[in-house]
């Protein structure tokens, strides 16, 4: 183990031992507790002051659950989940139905499980974790409304430090890898029988959901609460890429292949950069018709046509100056590396199988000095005020890019449409 981890470790050791003698020694003032363990020795099992009441609110809470591929999702009671410190409860407000998630769910992605999917959500601030950061608490006043990134940075590893927020350690080591936040545990327990459920990012497919406060951003009151959860990984997304991957410049010449959620909010983030030419790139009319609105100049269906001789062709033989993946799959990682022109950049930000392979001409590659880019998300500290903005002033127009909303009964049907591709933007649950 390396000397930071060492010391990150001792810390994390030290703060939760004050925190366990602060809930032995201090009196809650907000919460009345129920039900009881005999022991806290397993980390996977709730200790009794898990198990509490809201301030004249309920005591437990409905979730959506991924069990196994294969299995539909399920709605299970879950106790209240309990924020620690600087972390902030939500009741969530709305969800994003994202490719993601879809992955999880048909075992395309390895995750831990049982576990609540759901990770771009909008919600109310009802709770702060004991011992946060009274600035954290000032920030996000119980009862502000709020947008939370699926990125969710801790604010303090190497990356953090430097505002790579995008690379968190914790949040790739914990959440990534094992489902929990980043003390090693999850918020979330079954109500009839205490068992742990793991979390994708926040686990916002939920009646409440605990957030780090570090993920989280003001939401005004302009904004409306479903259409404002996209901002959370469709355009937080399609930000990273456009801002830090590609460098978008005005004038740059864009493809995006794939106009789903994110594809087509990438459309609208190249537009607000200045982007000159921006062509769409899909095998569905229909979403290339939508494409046109939200600010492609060119509109290619791959399934007619050569999409790269075709592209070549729109920009004078030379190919665009930046391409985007948006869909994940081996054939359009491979158009996208040959549409971009001599020093151009291929941004790849589509998730796929797990352990799927991506063919490229090497020499191609190394003679024009072609870059391929990986991208995953934006990075929520610093770029998540600024997409709130954007669509507070109506250059990113989140009406436009939520094509469909359905009540929280219905997520499991949104996600099979999702993958019917009968879903043309991005679709919404509204837990309200």
């Amino acid at each position: 183990m390396s000397f930071p981890h060492i010391i990150r470790s001792a810390i994390r050791s030290t703060s939760s031992k004050i925190a366990l003698l602060a809930r032995s020694t201090t009196p809650f003032t907000n919460r009345s507790f129920c039900s009881s363990f005999e022991s806290e020795k397993n980390s996977t099992t709730p200790s009794e002051a898990s198990y509490y009441h809201l301030s004249g609110g309920p005591s437990h809470m409905r979730a959506a659950v991924f069990w196994e591929p294969g299995k539909p999702l399920t709605f299970e009671d879950f106790h209240m989940p309990r924020p620690k410190a600087n972390e902030v409860l939500i009741k969530t407000k709305a969800c994003g139905v994202c490719h993601s998630d879809l992955h999880v769910i048909k075992g395309e992605l390895p995750f831990a499980s049982p576990c609540v999917v759901g990770h771009e959500i909008t919600g109310e601030v009802v709770e702060h974790g004991q011992l946060s950061d009274s600035k954290i608490i000032e920030r996000f006043p119980v009862g502000s409304q709020v947008v939370g990134a699926f990125i969710m940075p801790c604010g303090s590893c190497s990356f953090c430090s430097k505002g790579q927020d995008d690379l968190c350690e914790d949040f790739f080591a914990y959440n990534r890898a094992k489902g929990t936040l980043y003390d090693g545990e999850t918020r979330l327990f079954l109500r009839n029988s205490g068992k742990p459920v793991y979390m994708y990012s926040m686990g916002g497919l939920a009646e409440y959901c605990v957030v780090p406060a570090h993920a989280l951003a003001v939401l005004p009151n302009s904004l409306p609460y479903t259409e404002s959860a996209i901002l959370g990984c469709a355009v937080f997304t399609a930000y990273g890429a456009m801002a830090h991957a590609a460098e978008v410049r005005p004038g740059d010449a864009i493809a995006v292949i794939g106009i789903g959620g994110v594809g087509s909010s990438c459309l609208q983030i190249a537009r607000a950069f200045g982007a000159s030419e921006i062509i769409a790139v899909d095998v569905q009319d229909e979403k290339l018709q939508k494409a046109k609105f939200l600010g492609a100049t060119h509109c290619v269906n791959a399934s007619k046509v050569d999409a790269v001789k075709t592209i070549k062709d729109i920009t004078g033989g030379y190919g665009v100056d930046i391409a985007v993946e948006a869909l994940g799959r081996p054939q359009t990682f491979l158009q996208c590396v040959q549409s971009v022109r001599d020093g151009g950049k291929a941004v790849m930000i589509g998730l796929t199988l797990s352990g799927a392979k991506g063919e490229v001409d090497i020499n191609h590659l190394v003679r024009r000095q072609i870059k391929v880019i990986g991208s995953y998300g934006a990075r929520a500290r610093q770029d998540l005020p600024k997409l709130i903005k954007l669509a507070e002033s109506g250059i990113f127009n989140l009406s436009a890019a939520v094509s469909r909303t359905c009540k929280f009964e219905d997520a499991p049907q949104a996600y099979k449409d999702l993958d019917q591709g009968t879903i043309t933007g991005r679709a919404v649950v509204e837990i309200m």
